[in-house]
């Protein structure tokens, strides 16, 4: 296998790599980048688009945001309104990819295109984008994507398989609500033909993968369309994988293009147990995904974090959004929120970044509300409520391979008191957590024996 190490040097050999005979070595190049991806555990994720504009609101409703087109019904004429009025000036890819990395983020997936069909960047294929139709002028992924790569970010994108402007996209693929029985478009086309519409999806797939660099993530979605269709087949999809292949081997695909996909992404959700398969847990900072003016209900940073380490005790990575206002600033509150979260993890990263899923809770327990995650020789104790008592009890746990234990926040790693038993330990910790939101105890082992108190 390539090393992880040799990431870079895949990602910027990608198109070197694109000879149909050289599948091996895409293979190797895709496992490589795959091993990064499972490494990474935080990602940021932008909506953002001309549904900036509205900011939610149309008429007295007030709980709209990226789906304000289809949910209050609006015209392609009359959406596109916000396009001509669209001017985030105060937009700095500076700022967006350093709050990433103070909020300890290691990849940004910005949408490319969401499901209104409006392209936030420079595409040729279309004049209904963020150079022609808005007075802006810019385009904000390829800012993005030369910020991302000058600050060591993995810089991914968005595309949208539904599209609710374009004439060639058939309204009755779209997803059907009570508002739209009969699938959803805001200019229907009696000719409109998938066939030409897959094409200038693969297009503008293609234009993502050449004109913006290394692209870590194609991340599709669907919106709940093609439902009873097999898209795969309406949107010609093993050439579209193959041609995303064969430009960037090292670029993964998510699940929801409905195949091909390297990944899972359970939405709003963190499963129950660890998973068996790489995934990605996608969640908003409040209730909405695009930017709404009226949405103050606000993660606090104890939840963020906690559900950070709870995704990866289970073995996977959390994909955290924001959404910018139509001027282009992240909300104050999101970014407060990510800081916060990024001084968790300046002390407590190498609990999070690299590990694997914690062992199983059946054989390992610990008698406090708590996560585990781990390394090679190393138990990562993510302890949410500290006992007043000064002791972690630990069940299921083999003392005797036990080498040091330690508070991971403690620059001198000091090392801990236990009392060693055979199937558990007593750890003596401070009567206070070292960070809040969780304190985490590193337990350093003999890698070579059985850590878990089972007799074998």
């Amino acid at each position: 296998m390539i090393k992880l190490g040799l990431i870079a040097g895949l990602f910027g050999a990608a198109v070197c790599f694109g000879d149909p005979n050289q599948t091996l070595e895409q293979e190797q190049i895709k496992q490589a980048r795959m091993e990064q991806f499972n490494q990474q555990k935080f990602g940021m994720f932008i909506h953002w688009g001309i549904y900036s504009v509205p900011a939610g609101q149309w008429g007295d409703k007030t709980n709209y945001a990226e789906w304000i087109m289809l949910q209050a019904g609006l015209s392609s004429q009359e959406y596109e309104k916000f396009a001509a009025r669209f001017n985030p000036v105060k937009f700095n890819a500076k700022e967006w990819v350093a709050l990433a990395k103070a909020a300890g983020m290691k990849y940004i997936v910005i949408t490319a295109k969401h499901h209104d069909g409006f392209c936030m960047y420079d595409s040729k294929l279309t004049d209904y984008d963020i150079i022609d139709a808005t007075p802006f002028k810019r385009d904000p992924l390829k800012e993005l994507a030369e910020e991302c790569k000058k600050e060591g970010i993995v810089f991914c994108t968005y595309y949208s398989l539904v599209d609710w402007h374009h004439p060639d996209f058939p309204a009755k693929y779209s997803q059907i609500r009570k508002e739209c029985p009969n699938g959803f478009h805001g200019d229907p086309q009696p000719d409109a033909d998938i066939s030409r519409y897959a094409d200038y999806m693969h297009g503008q797939v293609r234009e993502l993968l050449t004109n913006y660099g290394e692209n870590g993530i194609l991340w599709f979605d669907g919106g709940g369309s093609f439902k009873g269709y097999d898209r795969k087949e309406l949107l010609k999809g093993q050439e579209l994988v193959d041609m995303i292949h064969q430009l960037q081997p090292a670029c993964l695909i998510n699940s929801r293009l409905g195949f091909g996909g390297d990944y899972g992404t359970p939405e709003q959700k963190i499963p129950d147990e660890k998973m068996d398969t790489a995934f990605e847990v996608c969640m908003t900072l409040n209730r909405h995904w695009g930017y709404n003016k009226n949405d103050h209900d606000w993660k606090d940073s104890q939840t963020v974090v906690r559900n950070l380490i709870d995704v990866a005790s289970k073995g996977g990575n959390y994909l955290l959004n924001v959404g910018p206002t139509e001027e282009g600033i992240i909300p104050e509150e999101s970014a407060n929120i990510l800081k916060q979260v990024g001084s968790w993890l300046e002390k407590n990263g190498e609990a999070i970044y690299g590990t694997t899923a914690a062992p199983s809770s059946d054989n390992i327990r610990l008698r406090v509300e708590s996560r585990m995650t781990q390394k090679i020789g190393k138990l990562f104790l993510h302890v949410f409520s500290w006992p007043e008592d000064g002791t972690i009890f630990v069940e299921g746990i083999n003392a005797h391979t036990i080498k040091e234990i330690y508070l991971l926040a403690d620059p001198m790693r000091i090392p801990l008191k236990y009392e060693p038993y055979e199937r558990c330990v007593f750890i003596k910790v401070p009567a206070k957590s070292p960070t809040p939101y969780a304190g985490v105890i590193v337990i350093e082992y003999d890698q070579n024996q059985n850590l878990e108190g089972q007799e074998q």
